[in-house]
């Protein structure tokens, strides 16, 4: 298995560029595939979850160029125009995928398998199988509602007032998809206002969605017509150099155009409550999502009780915030995060064993975790192929006292291609790939 070793690094400077969004690029690639037209997509992310949907696609029939790196130009099919594959659709490690297209596939004329990794395998689909089904939707998984997901054709599918139980933007996001194809109107509420990609996607493809905070609505029976698009960098990416930058002394960095999507940005506001010196600049739209230039400088941080509010809008990124937490004077908690349980790993045991492998206290709760601030020794990381795990762990080696081995960190390729050679050009000490 691919690990690091990394060591107590440098002041981080410079200017670093971040790669496109995940989740912004499988959603571009899914609307154009299904738009009217030929799309570019600019900035697109060349990790391993991106290039396997793009690769499904391609399966199905349409015909998507890569010129360039991070640029994708897609010939739709329009919203009938895919074709069924003789072989099973791999997702890889993508979760996003998987339930975004169990939505889409759902519609469609032919059947569909979709399968994943090891590690996808395990992740649970029973949230967007109920209601799929409740729209008409024939859809098998194997024991326990997990991947491999069998899609039959439907008879046809009919729109829902749905209220997720769970704020889940996946979950929602598939809903929608299978809506452009139901007969009336799709109308998914949530207990919490969640990411709304798909829904400024689908308005920036044309489509005549509705939406609002903690909802959205379609109707079937429209078109979608080819655009362009720019993806802007991924805020989950940004965020192990954002926390870097936050807890190495002397660090004076800047992050280039940024995705700002308030969704996303929890982590924002967690950090400057712990009294991080983070500003954002030269803020604007960019196809309908802000972006901005966040300068970060190096300060010292302050143990909070981390608000339940912000929870969903940093799910992605707390695998990071543990390792501010551990930096941080005082006591951080963290509650209202069992979604952490189910990720590609459980992520708070993962974070846990870490950190204490690393001489911090953790205290973990059913939903979350008591990190108590204090200094980092060397040690060994198990990251159980997680790629937000390692990538944590590397940032939390720029402050241990003692080499750190980060073992199994090859998924890493999967959301952040590049990042031991990036992060190396900004002042890490991170060898291996």
């Amino acid at each position: 298995m691919s690990a690091w070793i990394a060591s107590k690094g440098q002041p981080l400077h410079g200017r670093l560029a971040i790669p496109g969004d995940k989740s912004v690029s499988h959603r571009a690639i899914m609307l154009a595939a299904l738009a009217e037209g030929r799309s570019h997509i600019h900035g697109f992310l060349e990790g391993g979850d991106t290039r396997a949907t793009a690769a499904i696609f391609q399966q199905l029939g349409v015909r998507i160029e890569a010129p360039e790196p991070s640029l994708r130009i897609v010939d739709g099919v329009g919203l009938h125009g895919l074709k069924a594959s003789a072989s099973d659709l791999d997702c890889g490690n993508a979760g996003t995928a998987m339930r975004l297209l169990s939505g889409l596939f759902a519609a469609q004329a032919f059947a569909s398998t979709l399968v994943g990794d090891e590690s996808l395998t395990k992740r649970p689909m029973r949230r967007v199988i109920e209601p799929l089904r409740m729209m008409g939707a024939q859809i098998e998984a194997a024991e326990g509602d997990v991947p491999p997901l069998r899609v039959s054709p439907a008879s046809t599918l009919r729109g829902i007032d749905y209220a997720l139980p769970v704020a889940s933007a996946q979950v929602k996001s598939a809903l929608l998809l299978a809506g452009l194809y139901a007969d009336g109107t799709t109308r998914i509420t949530e207990p919490h206002p969640t990411r709304d990609y798909s829904e400024r996607m689908l308005q920036a493809f044309g489509w005549p969605i509705r939406f609002g905070e903690g909802w959205a609505e379609v109707e079937g029976g429209h078109r979608l017509i080819a655009t362009d698009i720019h993806v802007p960098a991924d805020f989950s990416s940004a965020a192990f150099a954002l926390v870097a930058a936050c807890v190495i002394p002397g660090s004076d960095l800047v992050l280039q155009q940024v995705g700002m999507n308030p969704r996303r940005t929890g982590l924002l506001r967690v950090l400057a409550m712990m009294g991080a010196d983070i500003r954002a600049d030269d803020a604007k739209g960019n196809d309908g999502e802000p972006v901005a230039d966040l300068y970060v400088r190096a300060t010292t941080l302050r143990g909070i009780d981390v608000p339940v509010d912000c929870v969903p809008d940093m799910i992605d990124e707390f695998p990071v915030l543990f390792i501010a937490a551990a930096l941080a004077d005082g006591i951080t908690r963290v509650r209202g995060a069992a979604e952490l349980r189910v990720k590609e790993s459980d992520r708070i045991a993962a974070m846990a064993n870490g950190l204490r492998a690393l001489g911090i206290r953790v205290d973990e709760t059913p939903d979350g975790a008591d990190i108590h601030g204090g200094s980092l020794h060397g040690g060994v990381i198990e990251s159980h192929g997680d790629h937000r795990i390692a990538m944590a762990f590397a940032v939390a080696a720029q402050r241990a006292s003692a080499d750190v081995e980060i073992r199994d960190t090859a998924n890493v390729a999967t959301s952040y291609p590049g990042f031991a050679a990036s992060t190396r050009s900004i002042g890490f000490d991170l060898r291996g790939d």
